[in-house]
Formats: C-alpha cells, sequence, structure tokens
C-alpha cells in the first residue's frame, strides 16, 4: 500500500555528516531513498511486520536502539555533528546481540553497520528536534570556575537537545500516534450537465496506510493548519502523499496535472482521459497500490463474453446430423451484458454509436471501457473450425488475443454438449435389423455412442479390451447408418493378419453388405457404392505410387475406421501422414492399447480422430503428458482422463458384467536359471561390452548399449540363439527350452493347445526346429508370412489340427482370434506389459470357454528378472503411461548400466 517498499530489502548509505546518510528501500518495482529523518517514521512502523525484508529489520531494529540511546541521554557533540556517547558494556552488548541475531542478507560487517545507524539516528534527531531556536552544530564546551567548592558545576551543553529528542522518540513509539505514512485513492464525482458533456472529477484522497477505513480528502493536509486539524493524520502526511502521488503520475501521466497545483485536491476529466484511465489507468494504479472509488450512481459494469453459434451466423440453427464435420463452421461474437443480463441489439447499436466513454444506458449513465465499445462495434470475434468449437463447447473457454476468454454456446450447443457427455450411459438403441447376431449390453451402449459421435460428425476412440468385439461393434454402426440414411461406404485400415478376421465377421453379421479387398496388385474400386473396403496400412501408405493418383483418398466415404490404431502412434510416420489425407464424415479409431509407450501416442489417435481438439503436439506435451508422464502433478492425469472421456471408450474384461462369462486366467512366472554355458556367455559379454561402452562417444554408446542389451536377453533364451548355431544340440543347454518340453508334455497329454510368443523370429525358428525333432506338430507365423496362409494357419490352429502355435510377438500379437488355445507361453519378456497382454487376450478373449493359463519364463539374476520387476511396477500405469523400454535403458549412467546387466547370485 505504501510508496515505500519494506518487503524488499534495505541499504544504508553511511556519509559524513551522519545525518546525511541515506536509506535505500527496493523491491521490483521501485527504488525510495529516504534520508535518515524521513526513513526514522518507516522504520519506526517496519519494527513490528512480520512481512519486512531481513535487511529492513536489522536496519529498524538499529533505529530503535539509537532512538532509545539518545532517549536516555547518551549524546555527544562529535565532528561535524551528534554521535552517542561512549556506551557502557551493557549497551555494547546490546548492539552486538542485535548484529548477530538478524539474516544480514549478505552483510559484511553487521556490527558496524549497526553502529553507523545508531550514530546516524543521534545526529538526525539532534537536528531536527523541536525548538524555538535551531540547533547549531555544537561546539566544544567549556567549563565555567575552578571546579571547586565554590565554583560551578559542569552542565553538558546538549542537555536541554536531549529533553527535547526524548519526547520526539517518545511520539514516533508511541502506539496511537497519528498516521504519516498514507496511500492514495480516486474517486470520480460528476453532476448531471458533466455527464452529459462527457467528463467527470476526479478527487485526490489520502488512507492510512495501517488502516484504510481511516481516510481524508487531500485537500485537508494542505490546507488545515496542524494545531487546529481534524482530518487525523500526522504532521508529515502530505509529504508522503506528495511523494505517493508522483509515483501515481508515473503510472498514469494524467496526474501530473494534480501536481501542478498548490493545493492537489481535484482536476476534471475530459472524455478522451476518461477513455485513458478505464483502458489502462486502472491497471497502472491498481499496480502502484493506488484505488479508483466509482460511486453507485456511475456505473461501469459491462462485461463481455464470447458467444458460440454454429453457421457461422447470429441465430441459432436446428440440431442436425453432422454438426461438427470437416464443412462446419461456427462464430464467436461479442456478448455485452449489464449485471449479467445482456444488452439488445438496439443497446448494442446505441454503445457501438457511442462517441465518449460516458453514456445513459438504461437509464444509468455508464462509464465504457474503450475495450467494451470496440467489442460492440465489431460484434464477430472470429470464424471457428469444428475442433475450435468442440473444445470450447467442453470447456467453457477460448483464448481471444492469447487470453482465456468465458464462452456461453446457444441452445444447440448445449443439446450437443449434453449429447457428447451422455452418449455412452444414455438408453442403448436398439440393434440394426440387418445385424444376424445378437449385441451384449456393453456393445449396444458401444453402437449408440459411437452412432452419437458420428451423427455429429465426430470422431472416436473405441478402445476395449482385445476380444469384447470391437468388429462388431463398428459392422452394426455401419447398418445402423445405412437405416439412417448414409449410404456411402466404409473404409477399413487395418494389419494384413486382420483383412480375413474382418471379411469372414462382415459375411457372418451383415450378410448382403459388399464386401471388397483394396490389397495386392489387382485392386480396384471401380463400381464402388456402399459397403466396406478392407486395406492394409502398407498398401494405404503406396496407394498411388507410382501411379500418382491417390484412389483411396478421392472417395467420399462415410466412416474411415483405424483398426489398431497404434499402428499411427508416430504422427510423423508415413503411414500416419497418408491416413490424415483421407476424409469421412466421422474418423473410428479402435485398439485395445491406446498407449503403448507414452501419451504422445495417445494424442497422436485422438488428433487423427478429431483434428485440433488437444491442440499441438508440442502444446499437448507441455500442458498434458510432460507433467503426467513425469508424475509431479497427480492430479493431471485425473483432469485429462475427464477431458478425453467423451471421445475415448475403454472397457475392460474385468470390469462387472462385461464379460461375465469368461473363465478364469491363471497367470505363472517360471524363474529359471542359467546353465553353465549361458552363464560364461552372459558374464564375458557384460565384460567386454561394459568396456567398450564406457570409452565410446554419445552416438555410438546408444548402439552399443542396445546391442548388450539385445545379446543378453538372446543368451537368457539359448546360448544357440545368441551364437547363431541354426542346427546344433539344443536340449540341455537351456533350463527355458527344458521346461517348454514339460510344460508341452502336460498340454498335449490333456488335448490342449498352446501360444508360444517370442519377440525373434531367429529364437522360433530354433524352437520350431527342437519341436520337429520331437515329434510335436507346429506352425510358424511372423512378420513375413503372406496373408493368405495367416487365414489358414488361424483356421487349422481353430479347428485343432495343429496344437503348437509359434508366433513372433509383433506379427500376431494383434487381431487374431485364437480361442482354441487353453494356454499362453511368453518364451522371453517384452518391455511393456500392454503388448503382452495383448498377445495373451488372442486366447482370451469372447468365445473362450476354457480356463486359460499364462506362462513367463524368467531366468534368475539376469537382466530378463529386472525387466520382470520393472513390469510389476508399472503394469498399474500400462494405460496410461509407460517408460520407453530399450531406448531409457540407452540413457543410463555407466553404473547404472552395469547394475542392470551384471549377474547377481541366486543362491
Amino acid at each position: 500500500m505504501s510508496f515505500v517498499p519494506v518487503t524488499g530489502p534495505a541499504t544504508f548509505h553511511v556519509a559524513d555528516p551522519a545525518r546525511d546518510s541515506v536509506v535505500e528501500f527496493s523491491d521490483d518495482r521501485r527504488t525510495v531513498s529516504l534520508p535518515m529523518r524521513a526513513a526514522l517514521p518507516v522504520l519506526t512502523r517496519a519494527r513490528g511486520r512480520d512481512d519486512v525484508h531481513p535487511s529492513v529489520g536489522l536496519l529498524a531494529g538499529a533505529a530503535l536502539l539509537g532512538m532509545q540511546f539518545v532517549a536516555a541521554g547518551k549524546l555527544e557533540p562529535g565532528t561535524g555533528g551528534w554521535r552517542i556517547a561512549t556506551l557502557e558494556h551493557a549497551d555494547e552488548e546490546r548492539l552486538r546481540l542485535l548484529a548477530e541475531s538478524r539474516d544480514h542478507d549478505g552483510t559484511t560487517d553487521p556490527l558496524g553497520l549497526v553502529r553507523g545507524v545508531v550514530h546516524a539516528v543521534a545526529d538526525a534527531m539532534a537536528r531536527s528536534a523541536p525548538s524555538s531556536t535551531s540547533v547549531r552544530r555544537p561546539a566544544r564546551p567549556t567549563g565555567i570556575g575552578s571546579g571547586g567548592p565554590g565554583g560551578l558545576k559542569r552542565r553538558a551543553p546538549h542537555a536541554d537537545v536531549t529533553a527535547r529528542i526524548q519526547e520526539r522518540v517518545s511520539r514516533l513509539a508511541r502506539p496511537d500516534d497519528l498516521p504519516h505514512l498514507v496511500s492514495l485513492g480516486l474517486r470520480i464525482e460528476a453532476d448531471e450537465e458533466e455527464l452529459i458533456g462527457g467528463s467527470v472529477r476526479l478527487v485526490l484522497q489520502v488512507h492510512d496506510e495501517q488502516n484504510p477505513l481511516h481516510f481524508a480528502d487531500a485537500a485537508r493536509l494542505w490546507t488545515e493548519r496542524p494545531a487546529d486539524a481534524t482530518h487525523g493524520f500526522g504532521s508529515r502526511a502530505h509529504i508522503h502523499a506528495s511523494q505517493a502521488l508522483r509515483a501515481a503520475a508515473e503510472a498514469w501521466p494524467v496526474l501530473e496535472r494534480l501536481l501542478e497545483l498548490r493545493v492537489p485536491d481535484q482536476i476534471t476529466l475530459d472524455s478522451v482521459e476518461v477513455a485513458s484511465l478505464l483502458d489502462d489507468g486502472l491497471t497502472a494504479l491498481q499496480a502502484r497500490g493506488v484505488d479508483v472509488l466509482f460511486p453507485r450512481s456511475l456505473g461501469h459494469d459491462l462485461t463481455t463474453r464470447a458467444v458460440l453459434r454454429p453457421g457461422g451466423g447470429k441465430q441459432e440453427e436446428p440440431l442436425v446430423d453432422g454438426l461438427f464435420g470437416t464443412d462446419a463452421l461456427f462464430s464467436f461474437n461479442w456478448q455485452v451484458a449489464l449485471h449479467g443480463d445482456p444488452l439488445t441489439e438496439a443497446e448494442m447499436d446505441e454503445l457501438a454509436a457511442a462517441t465518449s466513454p460516458v453514456i445513459k444506458l438504461r437509464d444509468n449513465w455508464m462509464l465504457v471501457d474503450p475495450k467494451v465499445a470496440k467489442r460492440a462495434k465489431k460484434r464477430l470475434i472470429s470464424t471457428a473450425r469444428p475442433a475450435q468449437a468442440l473444445a470450447a463447447t467442453l470447456t467453457g473457454t477460448i483464448a481471444v488475443d492469447e487470453v482465456d476468454t468465458s464462452v456461453i454456446v446457444g441452445a444447440t450447443l448445449e443439446k450437443v454438449r449434453e449429447r457428447i457427455r451422455t452418449a455412452a450411459t444414455r438408453d442403448p438403441l436398439a440393434a440394426p435389423s440387418a445385424l444376424r447376431a445378437t449385441l451384449r449390453d456393453y456393445q449396444l451402449h458401444g453402437l449408440t455412442w459411437l452412432a452419437e459421435m458420428s451423427s455429429l460428425g465426430l470422431g472416436a476412440c473405441l478402445a476395449d479390451d482385445m476380444g469384447l468385439g470391437k468388429t462388431i461393434t463398428v459392422i452394426a454402426l455401419h447398418l445402423h447408418r445405412l437405416e439412417r440414411g448414409h449410404t456411402g461406404p466404409v473404409l477399413v485400415v487395418c494389419p494384413a493378419s486382420l483383412l480375413g478376421n474382418w471379411e469372414a465377421e462382415i459375411n457372418r453379421f451383415a450378410p448382403g453388405v459388399d464386401v471388397r479387398r483394396f490389397h495386392g496388385g489387382q485392386r480396384t474400386l471401380e463400381g464402388l457404392e456402399s459397403g466396406f473396403v478392407l486395406t492394409t496400412y502398407g498398401t494405404m501408405r503406396a496407394d498411388g505410387q507410382p501411379k500418382g493418383k491417390r484412389e483411396l483418398a478421392g472417395v467420399e466415404w462415410d466412416l474411415v475406421v483405424a483398426d489398431e490404431a497404434q499402428h499411427v502412434k508416430n504422427p510423423q510416420s508415413s503411414t500416419a501422414r497418408a491416413l490424415r489425407t483421407i476424409d469421412g464424415q466421422a474418423r473410428i479409431a479402435l485398439s485395445g492399447t491406446p498407449v503403448e509407450n507414452n501419451l504422445t501416442e495417445l494424442w497422436a489417435i485422438l488428433d487423427w480422430a478429431i483434428p485440433g481438439l488437444l491442440g499441438s503436439r508440442n502444446a499437448f506435451r507441455k500442458v498434458w503428458a510432460g507433467p503426467i508422464e513425469s508424475g509431479l502433478e497427480p492430479t493431471k492425469a485425473r483432469q485429462f482422463a475427464d477431458l478425453i472421456e467423451p471421445f475415448l471408450l475403454r472397457r475392460r474384461k474385468s470390469d462387472p458384467g462385461i464379460a461375465p462369462e469368461l473363465p478364469a486366467k491363471t497367470e505363472t512366472d517360471h524363474p529359471l536359471q542359467l546353465t553353465r554355458e549361458q552363464a560364461v556367455l552372459y558374464e564375458t559379454l557384460v565384460r567386454e561390452s561394459m568396456e567398450r561402452i564406457e570409452q565410446a562417444d554419445e552416438h555410438a554408446r546408444r548402439g552399443l548399449v542396445l546391442q548388450l542389451l539385445t545379446g543378453l536377453k538372446q543368451i537368457c533364451n539359448h546360448p544357440a540363439h545368441y551364437l547363431k548355431q541354426a542346427s546344433s544340440r539344443l536340449a540341455g543347454r537351456s533350463e527355458k527350452l527344458d521346461l517348454l518340453d514339460e510344460l508341452l508334455g502336460t498340454v498335449l497329454a490333456e488335448e490342449g493347445a498352446v501360444l508360444i510368443f517370442t519377440q525373434y523370429v531367429q529364437m522360433a525358428r530354433l524352437l520350431e526346429q527342437h519341436l520337429a525333432h520331437t515329434g510335436v506338430p507346429t506352425q510358424f507365423l511372423y512378420g513375413g508370412t503372406p496373408v493368405q496362409e495367416r487365414s489358414a494357419m488361424v483356421d487349422r490352429f481353430q479347428r485343432g489340427e495343429v496344437p503348437v502355435f509359434l508366433l513372433s510377438l509383433k506379427a500376431g500379437g494383434t487381431g487374431l482370434n485364437l480361442t482354441a488355445a487353453d494356454h499362453v507361453i511368453h518364451f522371453d519378456r517384452w518391455w511393456n506389459p500392454a503388448v503382452e497382454e495383448q498377445a495373451t487376450d488372442r486366447a482370451y478373449r469372447i468365445g473362450q470357454t476354457r480356463p486359460v493359463q499364462v506362462h513367463r519364463l524368467i531366468t534368475r539374476g539376469t537382466i530378463e528378472e529386472r525387466i520382470a520387476e520393472l513390469l510389476t511396477r508399472k503394469r498399474a500405469l500400462a494405460d496410461s503411461v509407460l517408460a520407453r523400454g530399450e531406448a531409457a535403458l540407452t540413457e543410463l549412467s555407466n553404473d547404472d548400466l552395469r547394475d542392470l546387466v551384471t549377474l547377481r547370485s541366486t543362491d
């Protein structure tokens, strides 16, 4: 409140004579230098506050000591001025304790500082002591008489000065002393004639800094004599008021007119100056602690907010399908309100036509901020694309000139907001009559949600667990939209392994609906009118090469569906860029694992489905992903979940009522030992690799770390895997292989079937070779398996012709329906539990009738065991945030890396 800042540091500048010493007070906004005489009241009042800077506290304590010494008569003349007399031991101890008890804020000689302040206080008070005669420079005292029995006693020449100073000290220290430190206020007044002319008067008033309720017109400080004053302020209040007024004039130069007056009482503001006050003066003055008070009869309560309407016009439109489609347009208009009540169009026109900031509105005089008037003149803020309008509809804010502004939506968008927020929980739609299947309750809710979102032209991400029927839900959505008149075709982009599954389920559940594959050398879209078109991510990416014409992008699709949408989790990839060029009435992403490694992957999926909803990638990383992944802001994860909830529907098999018919799933970790051969290979690789890593530069180090990690996992699998021995003896060299033989013996004896997942094609080849030697029939699916052969493999396994199915984790971990299996074996560990669970869900899905047993093979004391520990800790976060796997490990220090990979004793 005061023009003298005491919450910032203060510096004492000693001078000769001491009375000319200066105390400099400063903060981030200003610096005020006061001579010791003027600084004493500031320091006296700062003494009792707890928010003062430590340096101010030290100076205040020293000033108090100085005044106490003077009041006790411990004053003597010195060279050029007055000073504190030689002190007794107890007084010296008080000085020392003060110097040692305070935070000195970097002061190198606190005791010297305290002494300097004490002497400056003595000289300043002696020179300003009230007297009928001035106190001149003291002369050296001389004695009169011999000092003997008949002589006069020596009398201290400063005794009269001390008496007068004692009164001054007492007055400074009294809590009921009249206030000297003031803050300013400006009161606006005007009569009818002035208002008609567009002018007002600005009256200066002062407030007690410690008690703002004690105030008076500033003119009284200049016009009332001290002896007769009734304003209740001290004699120096007008000096401080002048200094505060100069500071206020720096903030708003119009106040310089008050400084020119002998008695700064009031000035009249013309319409230009009133506009300046409302435009930027109020903010500038408030920053200097100056309040502007408005009379009740002169309102300045006009407020503005943005209004969002569809169609780019002022009138509401009926609620129609495709409201947020790619061709949709919205408008943001300014709405001006008085006390929250919107102005009519006529009143807005009156406001826009006003030439003065002082106008009469609804029989009341108003002061109108120029910004408000400008917004009334230019009603339209801007047009908005669907994503911006959608975000504003849901959040209630929009950035205008980089400032968040509140938004109200019209009746249409209020209904839309309600529809979006309740789409997944409202009463479900009936299944389409053409659907040849009975949908479960949760599938009907999923259909209802997708129907609502797509009818508005909005995309969505259906993120149900694998096996809960995302495919049949999309088929039902297409049939539902056909019944509503949406006859356009549906494009499904999926991994090659899922083409057969999509084709089979469309033929099964929607017979009569046209389905064609846009894949292979003979692909064509000729004659396409409706139905499904199935293509792969690879074909979509290559579409138009080398012919130069992108056929898929040239079709007016009703729906574009991205199955296993995690394939476009990297928005910079050519696959993701190609997918973004294909437009539809709505985009649907399907993924059981929308987040595999970090939240930016989820952004990529949702930004494709609802472009622009979450802002740019960089903005998303700053606002959401960074804080959530760091774990430093726990509430961010919940806030983000609330934001995306309307556009992402995720149900798990474990959720109550989702899949009660599913049998039990048992997961078992099998701890195994390394053989002697594996242990020697493991320790040798660690020793030799760490020597190279510790000497490598940053670029080479990353590659060496990845080589080390891969080599160690291969050794854990089997020595032949690491040594690349394609035709050597395999039995007896790895406990993993030995346990696999035992498990398969039990499974096959019980007429069961098993899926064996490994991340390495070479290891799968070794297992295929080994099992062939032992007479166990197998088949192996990997990335190079032709599409037609994949479908045949699935059919053979489901019919029970081949009981052991070897699968590459990446190629066979998604999209396949392998419910004939009742055992799943993870031969080696992947970094992401979500990927492993997705692979397990090839067997544990709707249609499974037998309990499923999941086996994970883990070698003890090795990096595999460390991976298992990591996955156990991260499993709870797999649906939101997960570490970056091997890439993150390359950033470990050498010591941490050595600790991670060193073979530990398991005794």
